[in-house]
């Protein structure tokens, strides 16, 4: 396993900091540079990064896997229904090619990926809001299906989601912390709307979600069948991230039933409450989102350095 233990210090993954300190030292500036160029342009980006990267790592783990195109005979995870509305993944691509112009067949895409959601997240605030170790290598493959079985569903329940959490070693508190990045982005129509129209298919809403709400979402989404539609999911604060989902998950205006799911459990429900304080929800993030961006990762002489990420070598 190559690791520079003098640099940094090495984790039980073999993850370290400043992993590229000696093969590529201005890799991390680089790709923070293009990333803040690209949000400066597009304040809608860190959201689809962090996506992204949480797609990414709840499927083979952080490996990049996400990132690839499918091929003649085998669709990848970004074809899969959940991923479909992803993107970014362009600037993704040149991130990669201008690290490459400095330094070949080095720097992984699943760092690089990495690095951009942090760095994204990152830039209102203008300092890094988590750590990222380094070192993770690049899977090789890249299935629909696994991403379609693996990733949380945003129609799950408390249960199904504390199992799909705990899948990936992350506890209850790493359910709810995480959850909290839905305090930027949007969501899709067809991916609450059953809420607002057919509930428990007798054409009812969700007596758990707020009802004045309810009747704003229904202004937004007509039927249940509108996917291209969106609508933020921390109204009046979705470009800013902050602790203020936790404030509309209280309301219950949270948007999804992943969402409203955080307050059927007791212990969630307290952690719910508890972040409702910035001062809670910053530090927490940062080590939860550190322990989900090391799930599997590939590292030593696993995987491999893509050339280009959305291709294997």
């Amino acid at each position: 396993m190559l690791v520079f233990g003098v640099v940094g210090t090495c984790h039980g993954n073999g993850l370290t900091n400043n992993y590229y300190s000696h093969t590529c030292p201005d890799a991390e500036t680089i790709i923070k540079n293009v990333t803040e160029k690209s949000v400066a342009k597009n304040p809608a980006l860190p959201a689809k990064f962090l996506r992204m990267h949480f797609h990414d790592c709840f499927v083979r783990g952080c490996d990049g896997s996400v990132l690839l195109n499918s091929t003649a005979n085998n669709t990848a995870e970004k074809d899969a229904i959940p991923n479909l509305t992803l993107s970014g993944f362009d600037v993704i691509d040149d991130i990669k090619a201008e690290v490459e112009k400095k330094c070949q067949n080095v720097v992984s895409c699943a760092d690089i990926l990495a690095l951009v959601a942090r760095d994204a997240v990152s830039y209102e605030y203008r300092r890094p809001l988590w750590e990222v170790y380094t070192g993770r290598r690049d899977g090789r493959v890249s299935r629909s299906a696994e991403a379609l079985a693996n990733l949380p569903s945003p129609f799950s329940n408390f249960s199904t989601l504390r199992q799909n959490f705990a899948n990936h070693n992350l506890t209850v508190h790493d359910l709810v912390v995480l959850s909290g990045g839905h305090t930027i982005g949007v969501g899709h129509c067809n991916t609450f709307s059953n809420r607002l129209y057919n509930f428990t298919g007798r054409g009812d809403q969700d007596p758990s979600l707020n009802a004045t709400y309810a009747a704003f979402l229904k202004t937004q989404c007509r039927n249940l069948s509108d996917s291209t539609t969106t609508v933020p999911m921390d109204p009046g604060s979705a470009l800013k991230f902050d602790a203020n989902y936790y404030v509309t998950v209280k309301q219950h205006k949270g948007l999804f039933q992943s969402d409203a799911a955080l307050l059927t459990n007791q212990l969630s429900n307290h952690i719910v409450q508890q972040l409702t304080d910035p001062n809670n929800f910053f530090p927490e993030f940062a080590p939860s989102m550190k322990k989900m961006g090391a799930i599997g990762v590939l590292t030593g002489n696993a995987g491999e350095i893509r050339k280009k990420c959305y291709v294997v070598n």
